[in-house]
């Protein structure tokens, strides 16, 4: 819909909706550390306790999103700005990204309640609520994108668009906690305040999931702003590739959610030799599900790319980038999948690591060196990003068989 406002209407979303990531980000660990906490306790035949680390996480999620709602509020001219000198692409950037930014403590329940779901393996009952809010988000977005004159609704423009997720968002929220009220009594979740240690032990899992978050956050806003060194053009044309990137890995954060659950329940179980075949056998289901998405996507790029944008050139710039998207994404998928099963198994630390060292001392160097300063522009980053997909589906492959996560404690 954005696309259709002009290359300045979808470089300020795109703008915005990386600056937006960045903000949400330090809130997303707590998804994996309630739905490690839940299994765990399903696992240990203690279903009637599984409910108790959602309160916890709703709790820390308040205290975390609060204050980073305010800072973000506080900083978002100065954030924008590090994104782009274009003043039309910041005067669209900015408010986008100040009403995505007053959704902080809505996506952080959203995803407190995704791990508590999917950690009891009711994942149907999150995904219902889930698709009604996506429901809501695009015919929010349209009315307030385009306008109705006759229901006295104004046209906002791209902002707008910011303006429907934050409502599409909060309605989900509501949604998800009136479910939860109604159907996850047996498993003690109430509204009374957790324990200290239960805060302890969720604390642990999810502040260094969440600093991993951050970091893989800002790092692809700044490789957002190395794509603009490049160029507006190629900037606009990277927000849809990497939006289609995400897309294309819908399913394996699917599988990888499952992994999660799978690995933390045989380790509650006590069972350490089905938690790692499930880590492998999760990856082989979703290497074989992007073998199915990712081919296609490669043979035809070209017309993918017309659905989004009818400019020729950034469709020329978008081709080979989204043709090496489509096989590369294998390797990614893999690595998703095991930096879910080692999160289950409490390993949020080696994650963190591997993640930093991969993103920050790898793709984000080399990225600026090739692209901007030597002059391969997009096709050379993404050349990089695909070298740095390989490695970390190495890294994670080798961290998996060693099965040193087994030992974690929680």
């Amino acid at each position: 819909m954005v696309a259709h406002l002009g290359s300045e209407a979808l470089a300020g979303v795109g703008i915005g909706s990386y600056a937006a990531f960045l903000s949400v980000s330090l809130v997303m660990g707590l998804s994996a550390a309630v739905q490690t906490l839940v299994a765990r306790r399903m696992g240990a035949k203690q279903s009637d306790q599984a409910g108790k680390p959602l309160m916890a996480g709703l709790i820390l999620g308040s205290l975390i999103a609060l204050p980073l709602t305010l800072l973000f509020l506080f900083f978002s001219s100065n954030l924008m700005g590090l994104f782009s000198s274009d003043q039309d692409v910041l005067d669209i950037a900015q408010p986008y990204f100040e009403w995505r930014t007053f959704a902080i403590i809505a996506v952080a329940f959203n995803f407190c309640f995704r791990g508590y779901w999917a950690g009891t393996g009711e994942t149907r009952a999150y995904l219902k609520v889930l698709l009604w809010m996506h429901v809501a988000n695009v015919v929010f977005s349209y009315l307030l994108i385009f306008g109705i004159p006759a229901l006295a609704i104004p046209a906002y423009g791209a902002t707008g668009s910011g303006m429907g997720t934050c409502l599409a968002l909060f309605l989900g929220t509501a949604s998800y906690l009136i479910l939860t009220l109604k159907k996850a009594a047996h498993h003690g979740f109430s509204l009374h305040l957790p324990s200290k240690a239960m805060m302890k032990s969720l604390m642990q899992l999810a502040l260094p999931n969440s600093l991993q978050q951050g970091f893989f956050a800002l790092g692809v806003s700044i490789l957002f702003m190395i794509i603009g060194l490049i160029g507006s053009d190629e900037q606009a044309i990277g927000h849809i590739l990497i939006n289609l990137a995400l897309l294309l890995i819908l399913p394996s954060v699917g599988l990888g959610i499952a992994s999660t659950s799978l690995v933390s329940h045989s380790l509650g179980a006590n069972n350490p030799e089905d938690a790692y075949q499930w880590g492998w056998d999760v990856v082989r289901l979703a290497i074989f599900l992007m073998l199915l998405l990712g081919l296609p996507i490669s043979f035809f790029a070209d017309s993918i790319l017309r659905v989004f944008t009818q400019n020729e050139h950034l469709i020329a710039l978008g081709t080979l980038p989204l043709q090496i998207t489509g096989i590369s994404i294998i390797f990614e998928v893999t690595a998703m999948v095991l930096i879910q099963a080692l999160l289950g198994a409490g390993a949020s630390k080696k994650v963190l690591a591997i993640n930093f060292l991969m993103q920050w001392c790898l793709l984000l160097p080399l990225a600026y060196l090739v692209g901007p300063i030597l002059g391969y522009g997009l096709l050379g980053i993404w050349c990089i990003q695909s070298l740095q997909r390989i490695s970390s589906s190495v890294l994670y492959a080798t961290l998996w068989r060693k099965k040193n996560w087994v030992t974690e404690n929680i």
